[in-house]
Parts: structure tokens; C-alpha cells; sequence
């Protein structure tokens, strides 16, 4: 008595890549854990075909998903299978031979070669959400027989991934609050609406712009800093309503526009820049307040002076007007500078305006 033979079976489009057939196909999300289980991670490197899971990562794409239920975006999950497989075609003419079913022996095994943390953190966002598991992720399946195929399919999918910039990802963001924030206060400061790089994290030296979109979003968080730690504050069980949550990023975007229209006003450089009276890469090249780490420590005085001066905060941002910006100043060295470079460590952005003796007569007051 023959033994039966239990399957998985797949809808599947079969495709050609290196002369060697693979298959796409579609997969609930409940059957992922089952389907893809992980290596145990006391393997040496040598003896697994993908990399440790980064566990900091996972929590981070699972609250993504919970809380984007419904307009979430998921890329699809590359493996290997282990296995004979059939591919059963839906006919005979040339694109009814592509697609079709996908009969793939239970006991295969299935090895991801791209997705590894979209799976964990789908398995995770499954305990809070179980209707996740009714929704599907795409698959791109391969056929390749023994660890070293596996292995080498890891490493040529993950060669020549390039991290989105954050300044292009800060702008295509139009889901945080913080991103909207950001780009309505772009808009509306006259400087930052002109002079601000939008795509890319770091200006070269002929570019006609003073900022990046990063440094601004980073500005921009640190002078709202007491709005988002009031918010924290908040009853755990509280739910702002529509309303409320719109009307506290109206007032964000006022405060953040008003403060940096004024510290525009009071940094004359950033004027000349605007009207073309100076080239944008001259005045980076010999002034330190158009980096991200002078932005962040203008961001941080603002904080202070909404919370301690909430009636007359401008009147102490006039003092910006007598700080010697250039970057030969010695003020700066040990603070800003470093060794002749702009720094951008945190500790610079606390030292920042102090070591250009700003912040101490801004905020001596308090």
C-alpha cells in the first residue's frame, strides 16, 4: 500500500531567470511561521543560509502593520525550495504554460533567502491583530538544491541594496505626524522653501541649496520636543479625537513656522543666499549655521524659550544677530568643531550654541 502524498498547492505565474524556471505565488499571512520556520540561530554563519534575525528590527515592522492595517505596504518574501516540485500549467498555448499550480511536497523545505524580518514581525503582528492573517504576501520562489545555492541567493539579493536616503524617505513619508509637519513648515518658511534639498541627506560642494530636508526634520522635532512630551504625558487610554489630533499638528506647524521665519529673519547669510546675492556653497564652506548640527542646537534654544518666554521668545532671538557664524571662529572648536570638522554628535548639539555663546545669553533669564 503506496504512502499518500500530502502537498502544499500553490497558484503560481512561472517565470524564467539564468536559463532556470522560478515561480511566483501568494501565501496568508497565518501560513507564514509554518511555511518558512527559522534556522536555529546557534548555527555557525558558515552552516546558515541567511543572516541572525536583527530582533530590534522586528517589534518596529510589526507596530508598522498593526497600526497601518489597512493602507500597510508589504515587498514580497524570495525562497528556495528543497524539493520535487510539479508545475501543473493551466493549458497548452504560450501564456496559459505560465501560469498555474504549484504542487509542492509538505515536507519541502523552505528556506528564505529576502524577508526573513517581514516574516518574524508578521508572526508578531499576528498575536495583536489575527485578522492580518487572512491577507496574503507575495513569494518569489526558487529551486535550489543544497546550502550553498541558498546561501549564494542571500548574498546576490542583498549585494546591491542601496538604504533609502533619509531626506528622499522624510519627503515620500506622508503617513507620521512628523512628516507632515515637516513638510508643511518647508513650505511656509520662505528659506527652507528655496533652499532645502529634498532627495538627498548630505549637499556637495557646488549644490545651490543650504539645507538638507533631514536636518530641518531634526531641527524641527527637537524645538517641538515639549509638545510630543506633553502628549506622552497623557492617560495611557486616552484617544485623541480627528479634530483633536488636526488641530494640535495646526498648532505644531504654527509654532515651527513662526519660530524659524524669526530665526531667518535674524541670520542675515541665509538672506543673501535667498536672493542670490551669496552661492550657497561659499557660505557652507565658511559659516557652521546652515548644518544639521547648528539647526538642531537652534531647535533645542526654541524649545527653551516657547517653554520659559511663551509671550516674548522673539525678543531673545534677536541676540542670534550678534554670533560670529563663521566657521573660523575659535568659539566653536570643541563643540561644533571638531579637529577642524563639523561634528554631528549629540554631545555637539548640546554644546553647540554654547560654545558659540548664544545660548548662554538666550537663556541665562531661567
Amino acid at each position: 500500500m503506496s504512502t499518500p502524498s500530502f502537498e502544499y498547492i500553490l497558484p503560481a505565474i512561472r517565470g524564467i531567470q539564468a536559463g532556470r524556471e522560478y515561480y511566483v505565488s501568494m501565501c496568508p499571512v497565518r501560513f507564514l511561521p509554518k511555511l518558512f520556520p527559522f534556522e536555529s540561530e546557534d548555527l555557525p554563519p558558515e552552516l546558515r543560509a541567511i543572516r541572525t534575525l536583527n530582533k530590534t528590527r522586528i517589534p518596529e515592522i510589526a507596530d508598522y502593520l498593526v497600526k497601518n492595517y489597512t493602507s500597510y505596504t508589504c515587498g514580497a518574501i524570495a525562497a528556495s525550495i528543497d524539493a520535487d516540485i510539479t508545475f501543473e500549467a493551466v493549458g497548452n498555448e504560450a501564456e496559459e504554460r505560465k501560469i498555474g499550480r504549484l504542487r509542492v511536497p509538505m515536507d519541502a523545505k523552505f528556506t528564505i533567502n529576502d524577508g526573513q524580518h517581514r516574516r518574524a514581525a508578521f508572526e508578531m503582528a499576528l498575536r495583536e491583530n489575527p485578522q492580518l492573517g487572512y491577507e496574503t504576501v507575495a513569494l518569489i520562489l526558487y529551486l535550489d538544491i543544497g546550502l550553498e545555492n541558498s546561501q549564494q541567493k542571500f548574498a546576490d539579493l542583498n549585494n546591491f541594496q542601496v538604504p533609502l536616503e533619509s531626506s528622499l524617505s522624510l519627503l515620500y513619508n506622508h503617513r507620521g505626524d512628523s512628516a507632515v509637519v515637516l513638510k508643511a513648515v518647508v513650505k511656509q518658511v520662505e528659506v527652507f522653501r528655496c533652499l532645502t534639498e529634498m532627495e538627498r541627506g548630505s549637499l556637495n560642494g557646488r549644490s545651490p541649496k543650504l539645507f538638507a530636508l533631514s536636518a530641518i526634520d531634526r531641527a524641527t522635532i527637537a524645538l517641538l520636543s515639549n509638545i510630543h512630551r506633553s502628549k506622552q504625558a497623557k492617560p495611557p487610554r486616552y484617544r485623541a479625537t480627528k479634530q483633536e489630533k488636526q488641530e494640535e499638528l495646526t498648532q505644531q506647524i504654527q509654532q515651527a513656522v513662526s519660530y524659524w521665519n524669526v530665526v531667518s529673519s535674524f541670520i542675515p547669510d541665509w538672506q543673501l543666499v535667498l536672493h542670490k546675492q551669496v552661492a550657497a556653497g561659499e557660505v557652507r564652506r565658511n559659516c557652521v549655521h546652515c548644518h544639521s548640527v547648528v539647526l538642531e542646537s537652534l531647535g533645542e534654544v526654541g524649545a527653551v524659550l516657547l517653554a520659559v518666554f511663551p509671550n516674548n521668545w522673539e525678543e531673545h532671538l534677536s541676540l542670534l544677530q550678534q554670533v560670529d557664524w563663521s566657521i573660523s571662529n575659535p568659539d566653536w572648536e570643541g563643540g561644533i568643531l571638531v579637529k577642524g570638522g563639523i561634528s554631528k554628535s549629540r554631545a555637539s548639539v548640546r554644546r553647540g550654541l554654547i560654545a558659540g555663546r548664544t545660548e548662554e545669553k538666550v537663556t541665562s533669564p531661567c
